[in-house]
This record gives C-alpha cells, sequence and structure tokens, in this order.
C-alpha cells in the first residue's frame, strides 16, 4: 500500500494497524506534546523534549518511533545507536534548529575562547556534537547555572538564553535564533487573554520574548505546564495549541485557553495517523547518525541527564 492508500483509511482501521505493528515489531511510540491529539492518545508515552530524551535512554524496544521533528529522533539515536530509530515524517524539521551550524558554533567559541557552550536540543547532531552541554526549556536554568564559570554561550534559542540568565546572573552570550511559534506571542496577548478571562493565571514558554515572560505567572517547559495544569483549574496556556489538547483531554472538568489561537507549529502536525501507520509498518523513516558526530553528540546529551 501507498502512503496515499492509507489516507483513505478510517481510523479506526489506522488505529487497529498501528497497534498491531507495535506488538509485532515491539516498538514503543514516543510523542511530543503538540503532536496531533489522535497521535497523541496512541503514543505509548507523552512529554516535552527532557522526558522523550530521557525515555529514549530507559526503554527496551528494539524498534523507537518518534513522533516529533527530526532533532527529537535524532537525539533518541544519538541515546540508542544500537536500536532502530524511525520517524514518521521524514519532512518535520524544525527552523531554529536551522538557524544554527557547527560551523558558526565553532566560529563563535574561538572568538570567546575557554567559555562553555550550552546547546538546546532543538539543534542538530552537528551542533550538539560541538557543544559542552545540551539542554531543554525544562532543565535550561539548572544547566547554565551548573556550567563552570560566569559567562557562557547559548545556542540557538535568544529567549532561552535571556530567560536563563535573568533566573542565574550570568553572562549569557546569545546566538540569535528563535522559535516561530513562540516568538509570536506579544504583550498585548497576555493583556487581552486576562480581559477576556479575569484573574485566571498566565503560563507561557520560556521560549516566549521576554517582555511576555515579565507578564505572566509562570513560565514553564510542556512538562512544567501539565503539572501546572494538575494544580489548577483554569490556565491561559502561552504555547503550542497541541498541549492544549492533551490538557483538555486528560483534564476535561477544568478550563484551559490559548493565549493565541494561532500558535501551531506546522511541523509538529506534519505527523498523523496514516503516516504513522505507513511508518511502522514499512519501518521507515530511518535516522541514522554518522559514528564520530554522533560521540560528539551523546557527550553533550549524557551530560545534560547526568545534570538533571
Amino acid at each position: 500500500m501507498t502512503l496515499e492508500e492509507y489516507g483513505a483509511l478510517s481510523t479506526e482501521e489506522l488505529s487497529a494497524r498501528i497497534r498491531r505493528a507495535k506488538d509485532e515489531k515491539r516498538a514503543v511510540i514516543l510523542g511530543h506534546n503538540y503532536q496531533v491529539p489522535e497521535v497523541q492518545v496512541l503514543a505509548d508515552y507523552l512529554g516535552d523534549s527532557l522526558r522523550l530524551a530521557q525515555l529514549a535512554t530507559e526503554t527496551d524496544a528494539e524498534l523507537i518511533v518518534l513522533c516529533g521533528v527530526w532533532f527529537m529522533a535524532e537525539s533518541a539515536k544519538i541515546l540508542n545507536p544500537d536500536r532502530r530509530v524511525i520517524i514518521p515524517s521524514k519532512d518535520a524539521g524544525c527552523p531554529m534548529a536551522d538557524m544554527a551550524t557547527a560551523e558558526g558554533v565553532v566560529r563563535l567559541k574561538e572568538q570567546h575562547p575557554g567559555v562553555p557552550v550550552v546547546s538546546y536540543v532543538n539543534t542538530s547532531a552537528e551542533v550538539k556534537a560541538v557543544s559542552d552541554v545540551c539542554c531543554t526549556s525544562a532543565n535550561a536554568v539548572r544547566i547554565v547555572e551548573a556550567v563552570e564559570g560566569d559567562t557562557v554561550i547559548f545556542v540557538p534559542d535568544k529567549n532561552l538564553g535571556a530567560y536563563a540568565a535573568s533566573k542565574t546572573g550570568k553572562n549569557v552570550i546569545l546566538w540569535k535564533g528563535h522559535c516561530y511559534v513562540h516568538n509570536m506571542f506579544v504583550p498585548e496577548d497576555v493583556e487581552l487573554a486576562r480581559g477576556e478571562h479575569p484573574g485566571v493565571p498566565v503560563v507561557v514558554h520560556p521560549e516566549s520574548p521576554p517582555d511576555v515572560v515579565a507578564r505572566a505567572e509562570f513560565a514553564a517547559s510542556t512538562g512544567g505546564m501539565m503539572k501546572l495544569a494538575e494544580e489548577h483549574d483554569e490556565l491561559i496556556v502561552g504555547t503550542e495549541i497541541g498541549l492544549i489538547e492533551r490538557m483538555n483531554r486528560e483534564f476535561p472538568e477544568k478550563r484551559f485557553y490559548p493565549l493565541s489561537a494561532f500558535a501551531v507549529c506546522r511541523n509538529m502536525k506534519m505527523t498523523d495517523l496514516p503516516r504513522l501507520a505507513w511508518a511502522l509498518e514499512h519501518e521507515e523513516y530511518e535516522v541514522t547518525v554518522p559514528e564520530d558526530i554522533r560521540q560528539g553528540a551523546e557527550r553533550a546529551l549524557a551530560r545534560m541527564l547526568e545534570l538533571s
């Protein structure tokens, strides 16, 4: 069957095929919080980037299916070189990750000798390989605080780097990258949401601009946002709408309001049930990382997990 033929199957048939193939191939499905609801429901585990990285090292599955974007599947392969890792949509990249190159990071290191490089997991394996340690939005502050010295280079998200700087007091040299979804938020979004939902606390992702973070009660990764959803009956949520769909499903008695209904990551939405079923049954698309790059990237990721 072609991918187009999978697209003509019903949700029930696709779900059944996915479950059957997963059992037959001893596969595990890891899904990011921004995936479409249909994929979220079928994932064995849901989480933010940190949780997915941790899960990738804990599973004993023979096949890891990463429903997310390319750098996430690449990270799973880096940490599991002896296991097959596939991603259902090979075109699901990350524009922010594409904003940083290994060559550019090396040049920046040469300009600042001895300054450690903290690279966000939203980077390529090549960038990770020339970094000292990785971080996620969940542990960026902890990682920046933990590395030696008063100055660090932070790649590639300028907003997350600025957030870590504000919390640690360190001098953070920022790469000029950003997440196009979170960077779209403006202070007026917060004020408008507060006007529509008086008294409801606002949580935003630390990839948001500093003037937006400053106006929110909380800044948290998607994993942190899920913990806040457990603790509050209502929240205004400033992140990709996929997480709000998960919140509504897991806490139907509560109310969650998007800071912007336009906060949609096109790349995260590339994975759907037809692609997931096709990928599992055909074991495509496999992610590979050259061993010399993998070893360097593994050191940076392992250091992150050690400090987390």
